[in-house]
């Protein structure tokens, strides 16, 4: 990278010396081009990474989980769920905002999110049930055990 920069620069004569025993103006735009083809590269890169980042999800592409080999405490959540609670966690029932992108594209509010307990957890812990639809009938739940860096769709 040093030599790229050093080749590109025009302020001094050093550089300009250097240029010209490499052939002047030929060397200047074959270093020009290499910086071209490697910011395009570059570019083409973070346009692959953003459009992967915001893909959505097909109900379909996730894994699928039996409601009965979920922890007792999910299990047991899913039953206060479709009850409308109550809840042991304050925020339990806010609107998720599936700002990951994980869960199937739906408008805002669509979601609610609600805290498994986990054993032994002097917090609130990673582990979710997220379901969508009216709150106390959703169509569809997802499990997250890892704080919502992967979900499982729940068939009961």
């Amino acid at each position: 990278m040093i030599h790229v920069r050093h080749a590109l620069r025009t302020d001094g004569p050093p550089q300009d010396a250097k240029l010209a025993s490499c052939g002047g103006d030929a060397a200047r735009t074959a270093v020009a081009g290499r910086v071209r083809r490697a910011a395009a590269c570059v570019l083409l890169a973070a346009a692959l990474v953003a459009t992967t980042a915001h893909a959505r999800t097909s109900p379909d592409a996730l894994p699928e989980v039996e409601a009965r080999s979920l922890p007792k405490e999910a299990r047991e959540l899913l039953v206060q769920i479709r009850a409308g609670g109550p809840f042991r966690y304050e925020r339990d029932g806010v609107v998720f905002g599936n700002r990951e992108h994980i869960l199937p594209a739906q408008s805002r509010g669509y979601y609610h999110e609600y805290t498994v307990p986990t054993p032994g957890a002097h917090n609130r812990g990673a582990r979710r049930i997220v379901c969508g639809g009216p709150k106390t009938s959703p169509t569809a739940c997802y499990y997250s055990g890892d704080h919502y860096a992967s979900f499982s769709r729940i068939r009961e």
